[in-house]
């Protein structure tokens, strides 16, 4: 469940989790995580999400870091952006107006390449990464962050069924262990999404919550 299995979900096109439009949560929630709109915003395990397009269009500078260069080539192709690429450190840096997308592993990201970062958009990446990952993962946006970086992340949990993940079931409590001792993580929302995705009651599973975070790094 590491780098060669996520480029290989790439390599074969098998992006079910790639959303077609907006999240619905930017627009009710990201209000509350910006101080100003033209702060620097870090998309972690960004993608090709098209929820980079939304923040630079409300005015942000957007540095997301994809480790697949089909991704990152297939969010500039898709979106008609002219792409300028240069090398930054172990990432390949691809550059369009005020969106940065460096290609390469978020764990090799430091400190430095988010020194100007005010705010961060996380829509899926705790549930695309199992249980010891997922605590590497927190760790190291804790070292990324300054205090006072505001935090939207976007998690999942569900019950029932023969789901084994990705998308894993991230439970309100493991976001809390992972993210209490660097973070105030506060719940903004939960919402049902079973009804909507069918590929999923078809595995029998009984629950299938979103919950929208709001996480502000001490």
């Amino acid at each position: 469940m590491e780098r060669d299995f996520w480029l290989e979900r790439w390599e074969n096109n098998q992006i079910g989790f790639h959303q077609a439009e907006f999240s619905p949560y930017l627009k009710e929630h990201w209000p509350q995580i910006a101080e100003s709109k033209d702060c620097q915003v870090f998309v972690p395990m960004a993608g090709k999400t098209l929820d980079m397009i939304w923040l630079a269009n409300f005015g942000h500078n957007v540095t997301g870091v994809e480790l697949s260069e089909l991704a990152v080539d297939a969010f500039f192709d898709e979106n008609n952006l002219p792409v300028e690429k240069s090398q930054v450190g172990e990432h390949v840096r691809h550059s369009a107006g005020n969106i940065d997308l460096l290609c390469g592993d978020y764990f090799k990201i430091s400190a430095d390449d988010t020194s100007n970062v005010k705010a961060v958009y996380d829509r899926a990446s705790m549930i695309a990464m199992p249980p010891t990952l997922r605590t590497q993962y927190a760790a190291h946006m804790a070292q990324l962050l300054k205090p006072g970086t505001k935090v939207l992340l976007i998690s999942m949990e569900y019950a029932g069924g023969d789901m084994k993940g990705p998308p894993f079931s991230v439970s309100e409590k493991e976001v809390h262990d992972l993210f209490d001792e660097n973070f105030e993580v506060e719940l903004l929302q939960t919402i049902d999404v079973l009804e909507k995705n069918q590929r999923f009651r078809e595995r029998g599973l009984d629950t299938m919550l979103e919950k929208v975070y709001r996480m502000v790094r001490k």
